[in-house]
């Protein structure tokens, strides 16, 4: 019986494009799919006292600087040398993730397919409405659409659901992953994930 795996998402994160490649080559491996729920890593933050890395380990000496490092050898061995961090780091990203809770399910994956790469390789502004709306025209998405569908009050609530609901479950921030009710944060977590998905 295949297993599901459960990514609570959100494209502020660079550890959230980080895995994004290496999780699915993993799920295809074990044939194992993957379930993305949107959450507010904003919200997330507020809810468990949690911060950003580089903002919450700034004054421990050598903390940030040890993990550069250990973000360019995972860099290195799941060959992501495309990766560079956005300019606007750290953006906000509301609209796109309730642009994610008003797709379908099965339509999410393509999503954040199309946007990783503006985003976390080419550098683009995507809290800019006419940046962001030529870039899902062009991947085939409704943008105009999608752009009303995030004011939507049942959007904004599901989203704020979501986020609630994984912060409920242990989760603190992004990448998080459930795997048979197992919760795994960072992307560091990817053998334990395959363990996981390889245990009868």
């Amino acid at each position: 019986m295949s297993k599901t795996i459960e990514l609570i998402f959100d494209f502020v994160s660079p550890n959230a494009y980080l895995i994004w490649s290496p999780l699915k080559a993993l799920a295809e491996k074990h044939g194992a799919t993957i379930e993305i729920t949107p959450a507010f890593l904003g919200g997330m933050h507020k809810l468990t006292g949690n911060a950003p890395p580089f903002i919450r380990d700034a004054g421990v000496k050598g903390k940030n600087e040890y993990a550069m490092l250990e973000l360019g050898r995972f860099v290195k061995k799941h060959g992501l040398s495309k990766f560079r961090m956005n300019p606007k780091f750290p953006f906000n990203t509301i609209t796109l993730q309730r642009m994610l809770v008003a797709l379908a399910p099965e339509q999410r994956a393509a999503f954040i397919e199309l946007l990783l790469p503006p985003i976390w390789e080419q550098g683009l502004d995507v809290t800019d409405s006419e940046t962001l709306g030529k870039i899902l025209q062009d991947g085939g998405f409704d943008a105009a659409n999608l752009l009303t569908r995030t004011q939507d009050p049942a959007i904004k609530q599901a989203l704020m659901d979501n986020t609630e609901n994984a912060v409920s479950r242990g989760a603190f921030g992004i990448p998080t992953m459930f795997v048979d009710g197992e919760i795994y944060f960072g992307k560091e977590r990817l053998g334990q994930i395959e363990e996981q998905l390889a245990a009868p």
